[in-house]
């Protein structure tokens, strides 16, 4: 049996899916084995796995079910102890799995291991935004104020874990990675290996960009979660709804949609007045008035500079639940 399972949703993703899968078949870890999930794609990718020259990559077609049927499929299908989640627009540094691979054979006690991550464009450069939690351990109580995993490329969760917890909750798109998270995180320690070891791709069809759905998913995540917390924990709701609204508010700016970001900000100190004092959510602020009052070309210089202000974590915007 292979000592990780590689599951890679695939929805029309043959723009990218070759790069993606170049990206595994060049670990480091060889003992692997890569379960590509056509999720009832009407794309050309039947016809470009028989070009596949590797007997560890195998094609399961099925009527499409969403990101998460897709992933659960590919779980219910793993043969590794190990299962490493890959969107098939993502990439891998050549060494992510055999680091991850070293961390839980190491510390069996351990069910989720994520990485560093920096995002890139649709052409693979880096946009300078870069993701590094440093938390791991018993991480409840961060996850649920704030991703810390920020991708579900990133982590490498064991096979046991999710008879445990269950799959993906199909009925969520966006927050599915975060839910998942969350659940595993309160039954399990988690670890990172601090390497940035994982490009998140971002362009224009990315799931993340619908703000809507996102809040919606995350609005589930959070009452399911908070049902069954302590009392003294309660306070915690408050925090993670201001976090979401924090992090949509820099998405929006990242996107040019200061209005929308605005309207974000207001809402999550009405969550957390304490938040207005914080350093970076006076970053956001300024921010939004700058691109109110100046020309694009100045204000684009003055927004590079209050951004090199920020730590590589506080720069994170693939997640609204990201540090930022």
């Amino acid at each position: 049996m292979p000592k990780v399972t590689v599951v890679i949703p695939a929805y029309n993703a043959m723009a990218f899916l070759p790069e993606t899968l170049d990206s595994v078949l060049q670990q480091t870890c060889t003992d692997f084995e890569v379960s590509i999930v056509n999720d009832g794609s009407t794309d050309e990718i039947a016809a470009w796995f028989t070009t596949v020259n590797d007997d560890r990559v195998r094609l399961i077609s099925q009527a499409n079910q969403g990101l998460s049927g897709a992933r659960n499929t590919g779980i219910a299908e793993a043969r590794g102890e190990y299962i490493a989640f890959l969107d098939a627009d993502d990439l891998w540094a050549a060494t992510k799995l055999e680091q991850q691979v070293r961390c839980l054979d190491r510390y069996p006690e351990v069910g989720l291991v994520y990485t560093w991550t920096r995002l890139v464009d649709e052409t693979g450069k880096p946009t300078g935004v870069k993701y590094d939690s440093q938390v791991e351990g018993n991480v409840w109580q961060q996850i649920i104020v704030g991703d810390i995993v920020c991708s579900g490329s990133s982590a490498m969760v064991r096979r046991d874990c999710f008879d445990r917890v269950g799959g993906f909750d199909p009925n969520l798109s966006p927050a599915a990675d975060f839910d998942m998270w969350t659940r595993i995180a309160a039954e399990y320690p988690f670890a990172v290996v601090k390497e940035f070891l994982l490009d998140y791709r971002q362009h224009s069809s990315s799931m993340s960009r619908n703000h809507r759905k996102m809040m919606q998913d995350l609005r589930i995540t959070f009452e399911k979660r908070f049902q069954s917390v302590p009392l003294e924990m309660l306070y915690l709701r408050n925090v993670a709804y201001a976090g979401m609204y924090r992090g949509l508010a820099w998405k929006c700016m990242y996107e040019g949609n200061d209005r929308e970001a605005s309207d974000y900000s207001q809402q999550a100190i009405l969550h957390d007045p304490a938040m207005r004092h914080t350093k970076i959510f006076r970053q956001l602020q300024l921010e939004i008035l700058l691109s109110r009052w100046l020309e694009p070309a100045t204000y684009l210089k003055l927004k590079n500079t209050i951004r090199s202000w920020r730590s590589p974590q506080q720069a994170a915007s693939k997640h609204p639940l990201s540090s930022v």
